[in-house]
């Protein structure tokens, strides 16, 4: 799908950190984009303010309370916004004939029905919200192969994939000469730790990333590498790869972004400052390139490249999402939904930082009769294992 010459952009989750970044590539290039829509779960003050920056068509929040407050201070202001709420407003702004592009921030399950809306209605989809594929690889890339969707990974590490691998790379890999995937991690904050130290660890210092800026979510899964294990499955699918060709490798300058190695020895890499503009810009601008307000790397500051292999006795969690893609079926949906609720109990105080992996760990131990052939099943699948996880915590 060609892009027009003034795109109209979706950005769900446009308060969190992905949305942020991408509002300010947008606002550099008022002749190229224009926000058609803006949403939020619960930041309504930030939502606001972004209106009155941007001033989009449409702008969702969760709750109707919300809505209808934000409804009012934006006809205060002056604007001409229509405020909506709930999940179907999500899938309604996401699937809008009038949007071009659809940047899915969403983090969590939350943002699988409108990712998936926007995949159904041939969108261009930024996808930065992982747990898409992970819940629903299969409908997923069914859904784009059969709207015409143009698909471009956000994360940084699927990001540089994508610009290492050939431009037509799906039936496989090795068709296409490609040995392995190599896909950097940081390590996060406890890197080179002991068990331990990592077992009285507190939300603060999980959320404390050595090198990137996230939400709280995402920086604890960093920390447990249950993001990379999400990686990992979202790579498979974005793709069409096995668990067997994707290596992870901790690197902990967040230099290089990850790696490509092919048949004839070559490995090709994609290097930047960890900054998400950079994946936001080219997905954006995709197939051109355009200035996205970050530095260009100085390698002589960088001075060093380091590598490690992942310590998966420590961190079993990514050795959890990586049985579980090997499994399939509702494996990783479970695997996603079990680790929302143990990060949300951790997080609230409620449960240890080791203890994260172990729910996890139960849950997906637990005998699950269901399919996940649709989205009814996988949804299913996915309040089963809240529910399982749940009582794990109690």
């Amino acid at each position: 799908m060609s892009p027009p010459a003034v795109q109209r952009i979706t950005v769900l989750g446009s308060t969190g950190s992905i949305g942020k970044s991408t509002l300010d590539v947008i606002a550099q290039y008022p002749d190229r984009y224009s926000v058609y829509a803006l949403t939020a779960h619960t930041s309504k003050e930030a939502l606001l303010a972004q209106c009155r920056v941007h001033r989009p068509v449409v702008a969702v929040l969760d709750d109707p309370e919300d809505a209808a407050w934000l409804q009012q201070a934006i006809l205060t202001s002056g604007l001409t916004t229509n405020v909506l709420s709930g999940a179907m407003a999500l899938c309604q702004v996401a699937r809008d004939r009038q949007v071009d592009t659809v940047m899915a921030a969403i983090v969590g399950a939350a943002g699988l029905l409108p990712a998936l809306a926007a995949a159904e209605s041939g969108k261009r989809v930024l996808l930065a919200n992982k747990e898409a594929l992970v819940m629903s690889g299969a409908l997923f890339m069914d859904a784009v192969a059969r709207s015409g969707a143009t698909l471009l990974p956000i994360d940084s590490e699927h990001n540089a994939i994508y610009q290492c691998l050939p431009t037509e790379h799906r039936g496989g890999l090795r068709q296409h000469g490609v040995r392995q995937l190599l896909l950097t991690a940081s390590g996060g904050p406890f890197r080179g730790w002991q068990a331990e130290d990592i077992a009285n660890v507190t939300p603060e210092q999980a959320c404390h990333h050595p090198n990137w800026s996230m939400g709280r979510k995402i920086s604890v899964d960093s920390a447990t590498l249950m993001n990379k294990g999400l990686e990992l499955i979202e790579a498979c699918w974005l793709f069409d790869a096995t668990p067997d060709q994707i290596q992870v490798v901790v690197h902990p300058q967040s230099v290089i972004h990850s790696m490509v190695a092919y048949d004839d020895g070559s490995v090709i890499a994609q290097l930047g400052n960890p900054d998400m503009r950079t994946p936001i810009a080219y997905g954006l601008a995709w197939p051109e390139r355009i200035d996205a307000g970050v530095e260009t790397l100085d390698l002589f500051q960088v001075a060093r490249l380091d590598f490690e292999a992942p310590d998966e006795a420590l961190f079993p969690c990514l050795s959890l999402a990586r049985d579980a893609m090997h499994k399939g079926g509702a494996a990783p949906a479970i695997l996603n939904a079990a680790n929302e609720v143990a990060v949300e109990a951790f997080l609230e105080g409620q449960l240890g930082f080791s203890a994260i992996a172990d729910v996890v760990a139960k849950v997906m131990a637990l005998p699950f009769e269901g399919r996940a052939d649709t989205l009814d099943q996988i949804l299913s699948a996915d309040q089963w294992a809240r529910e399982q996880a749940a009582l794990i915590v109690c």
